[in-house]
């Protein structure tokens, strides 16, 4: 048998323990290359640099004898000393996989796995962990050199294989009768954006094709928000986006920043793809999850990777759309005289400078100053979330030649404070409507319908969640029917009938897990009478203001930049209550 051949004995287990995530106990599977110092014990490193007594600077890749895929261990050797073997091989597999020698790669960790099967180790020895963490990274390390091979074969315009099916057919079908408009207009949107996307998909090697995945993900909208709380133009959850470094806090959701957020879904379609090594596969992780796609794999009893469409009918129904839309909008672009489409002409792609604002300042007053429409720094600057900007450093996008007037216009414009917007979640009732649901809320029907996603019927259903958006101190606030008193240093609140721990938290601007930490509960069960601390005596971020004559709640938080609730909450207090020169109040200086 050829020696650069690798077993297939060895290769196949090593590719389903990619999938099967091993014992209840196993760490989560790193997702890319280890370091020689992370992978490695350091005594199995030092054993690597120096498996013999005298010391060499380093083992050459060339010292390391070739296994041959046919070779069977005739002795016994102690299970340390098999641990040793294949960490070694590991060790070589890793330096020829920098070298680019694929191949001896494959080769390497084929013959470190057969070491780690050979092993025979009782349950409670303490190698028994080293030998599972390294069964883990040999099967990534074998998953991530085939999926090197094959962008290396494909390339970038060819690695998304554009197969046509009753399945695509039926989306090029949606795209060019019923969807038609929906994808012109996507299509003359993503003029805007498509250069700066390509240029991020070519720094890294990627396939210039991925450039079309926001036509079905939001038809190129930057502030499409989806029933799952997807949001942007890549469709980021929450979660997924500060785990690829989008932030998001009072003032600013870099999902709907076009730039950062296509930057982040460039690094999930690298690791994506690190993990399942074909782009179909990838591209439907990328809808429903990984860890979800993963679980259907590892239900399967066969070699799958061949094949995506046998994976097809398992997968959920939205992401069983997701890659035939996506192969058909790619088709479409490519040729669509063969679809019989006349695509309009893309928008030009946006032109700005940056200029650095220390202040927050409203977008549409500082767009007047300019002399521009309303919208024009909205646009540019889509993931301020109340178009204004922030009330630290923030670099704001303006139209070229525009930055040394917005800077001086800047120095003119008052302070501005944003509304602290907030939601609570209400589950529809038999026989309610969103005007009904928005008029016990003090909110619109607009603002119900753009949070949830709702059609222009507003239709919904008994048991349906809503998210009704609400706005402190001027809409529904359940704070007003429940008050914390003073005891010590701490603001206190009595349980009453009917309390949960979500909707206290809610009334007193904090959280359940912070009330949770502060008094010491482990479960959700409340009971009535119960005392919990709400605000604690070091309230991270607040100082104390002692009342003068003639100040009244309003003025103080006003002098402070604050909201009128945030202050009454903060010191137990309610629009009735009264204070008094020398009074102590807890303050949050947000000037």
């Amino acid at each position: 048998m050829n020696s650069k051949i690798v077993t297939l004995a060895y290769i196949l287990p090593a590719f389903m323990l990619i999938f099967s995530g091993g014992c209840s106990s196993a760490p989560k599977m790193q997702t890319s290359p280890p370091s020689q110092e992370t992978a490695l014990p350091p005594e199995a490193q030092q054993d690597i640099l120096s498996p013999e007594a005298e010391p060499q600077e380093e083992m050459l890749l060339s010292e390391i004898p070739t296994p041959k895929a046919s070779e069977e261990t005739e002795e016994e050797k102690d299970p340390q000393q098999q641990l040793d073997d294949a960490l070694n091989a590991y060790q070589a597999a890793l330096l020829s996989w920098d070298q680019g020698d694929l191949e001896e790669a494959l080769l390497y960790l084929d013959e470190s796995y057969r070491l780690i099967l050979d092993m025979q180790i009782p349950p409670e020895s303490l190698l028994e962990q080293e030998r599972h963490d390294l069964r883990l990274l040999i099967a990534q390390r074998i998953q991530e050199v085939y999926a090197s091979r094959v962008t290396a074969v494909g390339g970038n315009h060819g690695t998304i294989p554009l197969e046509t099916n009753k399945y695509v057919q039926q989306e090029l079908d949606r795209f060019t009768g019923q969807e038609r408009r929906l994808f012109e207009d996507a299509y003359r949107r993503s003029g805007r954006y498509r250069d700066m996307i390509l240029e991020e998909l070519r720094r890294e090697g990627l396939p210039e094709e991925l450039a079309w995945m926001p036509v079905i993900e939001s038809w190129f909208k930057v502030k499409a928000y989806s029933r799952a709380s997807a949001l942007g133009m890549w469709q980021f959850i929450a979660s997924t986006g500060y785990r690829y470094g989008l932030k998001r806090d009072r003032y600013i959701d870099e999902r709907m920043d076009p730039e950062k957020a296509t930057r982040a879904a460039v690094k999930y379609f690298k690791e994506l793809h690190s993990w399942f090594g074909d782009w179909t596969t990838a591209l439907a992780a990328y809808n429903c999850g990984e860890y979800r796609v993963r679980r259907l794999i590892n239900a399967q009893r066969i070699a799958y990777l061949d094949n995506f469409w046998d994976l097809y009918q398992m997968l959920p129904r939205e992401t069983r759309r997701f890659v035939p839309r996506f192969i058909a909008t790619v088709l479409i672009v490519t040729n669509p005289q063969q679809y019989g489409m006349q695509l309009p002409a893309p928008d030009p792609p946006l032109r700005y400078e940056t200029v650095s604002i220390h202040k927050p300042v409203k977008l549409s007053t500082l767009s007047t100053q300019l002399g521009l429409s309303q919208n024009t720094l909205a646009e540019l600057n889509p993931e301020l979330r109340h178009s204004s900007t922030p009330d630290s450093g923030y670099e704001l996008k303006v139209p070229v030649g525009t930055g040394e007037r917005a800077l001086q216009a800047v120095n003119t414009i008052a302070r501005y404070v944003p509304p602290e917007a907030t939601y609570v979640y209400h589950y529809v009732r038999r026989g309610e409507t969103v005007s009904g649901i928005a008029g016990r809320y003090r909110t619109s029907i607009s603002a119900i319908a753009r949070a949830n996603n709702l059609g222009r019927r507003y239709l919904i259903r008994p048991g349906q969640r809503l998210r009704v958006p609400t706005r402190y101190g001027s809409a529904y606030s359940t704070a007003r029917t429940r008050q914390l008193e003073k005891q010590g240093d701490n603001l206190v609140y009595t349980v009453k009938r009917g309390d949960t721990l979500y909707h206290i938290a809610q009334s007193f601007l904090t959280s359940v897990q912070n009330i949770k930490r502060l008094n010491s509960l482990r479960g959700d069960m409340l009971q009535v009478g119960q005392k919990l601390i709400i605000h604690a005596d070091a309230a991270e971020g607040t100082t104390f203001y002692t009342v003068k004559s003639g100040d009244t709640p309003f003025k103080i938080a006003q002098r402070f930049g604050m909201n009128l609730n945030r202050l009454l909450t903060l010191n137990g207090l309610n629009t009735r209550s009264k204070i008094y020169p020398g009074q102590k109040l807890r303050v949050t200086d947000n000037k």
